[in-house]
């Protein structure tokens, strides 16, 4: 967490220099305004964590200067000072969006003390909500990488995620990188803070300063209240910048200033922020040739390719995909659908797919699946054409789709001639075709219960029904 940023509000030059010095002492940083209206003019910045305000000033009240903050968004903890006293007036203060108050004359330790809660409820509120968020992002890890180079993936990550070193992940898209940015922030000492993700070619050019660093209120037109940037938002945690290479010159050179300073300023402010925040950066383009094109800084990419991952394409992890389909199974299908089987056929064409669009790609494919496919089981006919056209096994040439019928219908058939060629495969043996095609011997009757119909409506030869 970063330090307070205190302000301190009276029109007493001495009471303010009293107050400031009681909030330096206490390790925070302070401002100071000398009335009503200047104290409004810097709390519209936004990034005052905490106000020592007076409730008696010439130009004004401090109890209204709370109200009107409240009521312009300002999220500031007030604690009002007061030379008066009293149970009307402490009501009043708290009524009006005001935490606590002190009275004068001011002592260090009650300042301290009071600022040392606030600052402590505040890292609980952020460790809550990280905590939270852990909570319900978490889910079991239904299997393991077995391709190597997943596993050098996850061996590096593990490696890098107890340090603050900046990471850059790279690899073509869909592959999953921001699925290791989470494995690495996970591993790490940042678990419990925030972990924030923004595409970086998604954001429009003109507020990617205001996304990244914050603005004040009235910085530029629109600007109607007060935000926090990411930077600051992720403070104590993790933020990971996707399509890093997306970023326009101008926001690198600003970028590679946060990353050596650890520094931000809020657009419209001139308060800088200290933030502890670590950055990890993917990106599936090739930030060497776009360095040498002059369209992206050396010097940043050299920060943040201080420790590199890069990862494999899918159709280079083949000893994966059965884990994942099932992982995805598991976890894509809509809810209301219960739990998905998917055919051994169906299965084997997802297998021969080389996935150009990677581990994204094979998402749409499943969800697409498990939405068309009846009584829970994905057969050949829930997957796209194209993908079944491609990938049908060599032996089934002969079989291909035509143009006759739906294409559950030839689907259907094509996997009741699997099921004749099986049990020709077996010498008859219905158990072991069964074993062969990866299914218990009562699918194997199921399914020829459902065939035979078709078959024999069709002209085709009906199989002897294996009783």
């Amino acid at each position: 967490m970063p330090s307070l940023n205190v302000l301190v509000v009276d029109d007493e030059p001495a009471l303010r220099q009293i107050l400031a010095a009681a909030v330096i002492k206490a390790g925070y940083s302070v401002e100071q305004a000398n009335g009503v209206k200047q104290a409004a003019t810097m709390l519209s910045r936004g990034d005052f964590d905490v106000a020592l305000c007076d409730i008696k000033m010439p130009d004004g009240n401090g109890i209204e200067l709370v109200r009107n903050c409240r009521a312009a968004g300002i999220e500031t903890t007030f604690i009002m000072v007061t030379g008066f006293a009293s149970i009307e007036t402490a009501v009043e203060a708290l009524q009006a969006g005001a935490s606590d108050y002190i009275t004068k004359p001011v002592r260090y330790e009650e300042v301290a003390h009071r600022l040392s809660q606030i600052d402590a409820l505040r890292g609980l509120r952020e460790e809550n909500k990280a905590l939270r968020k852990v909570v319900s992002d978490s889910s079991p890890k239904l299997y393991r990488f077995t391709s190597p180079g997943m596993l050098e993936v996850e061996r590096l990550a593990g490696k890098v995620a107890p340090t603050d070193c900046t990471v850059l992940i790279t690899g073509e898209s869909g592959t999953g990188k921001g699925v290791v940015a989470r494995l690495i922030n996970d591993q790490s000492k940042r678990r419990t803070g925030p972990f924030l993700q923004v595409n970086c070619s998604a954001v429009p050019e003109h507020l990617l300063e205001s996304e990244f660093f914050g603005h004040t209120k009235g910085a530029f037109t629109g600007a109607d209240h007060a935000r926090k940037g990411l930077f600051l938002q992720a403070n104590g945690g993790t933020l990971f910048l996707d399509e890093i290479g997306e970023l326009p010159l101008h926001m690198q050179t600003k970028l590679l200033h946060m990353v050596e300073d650890k520094e931000v300023r809020a657009l419209g402010s001139e308060q800088v922020r200290h933030v502890d925040t670590r950055i990890i950066a993917a990106t599936n383009a090739d930030l060497v040739n776009l360095v040498k094109e002059g369209k992206f800084r050396e010097d940043l990419y050299f920060r943040l390719s201080m420790f590199q991952i890069q990862i494999p394409p899918l159709n280079e992890r083949q000893t994966d995909m059965p884990g994942l389909i099932r992982f995805l199974l598991h976890n894509l299908c809509p809810s209301g659908l219960g739990t998905m089987e998917i055919d051994p056929l169906a299965e084997e064409i997802l297998l021969a797919h080389r996935w150009p669009g990677n581990v994204r790609e094979l998402e749409n494919v499943i969800t697409r699946a498990c939405i068309l496919a009846e009584d829970n089981r994905i057969s050949v006919a829930d997957l796209p054409a194209t993908i079944i056209q491609t990938n049908l096994p060599k032996t089934l040439a002969g079989a291909a789709i035509g143009s006759n019928g739906s294409l559950r219908d030839q689907m259907r058939k094509l996997e009741l001639e699997i099921l004749q060629r099986a049990i020709e495969g077996a010498g008859g043996d219905r158990k072991l075709a069964a074993q062969k095609l990866g299914i218990g011997l009562s699918s194997l009757y199921r399914k020829f219960d459902e065939f035979q119909p078709d078959a024999l409506s069709s002209g085709d030869a009906a199989p002897v029904h294996p009783s």
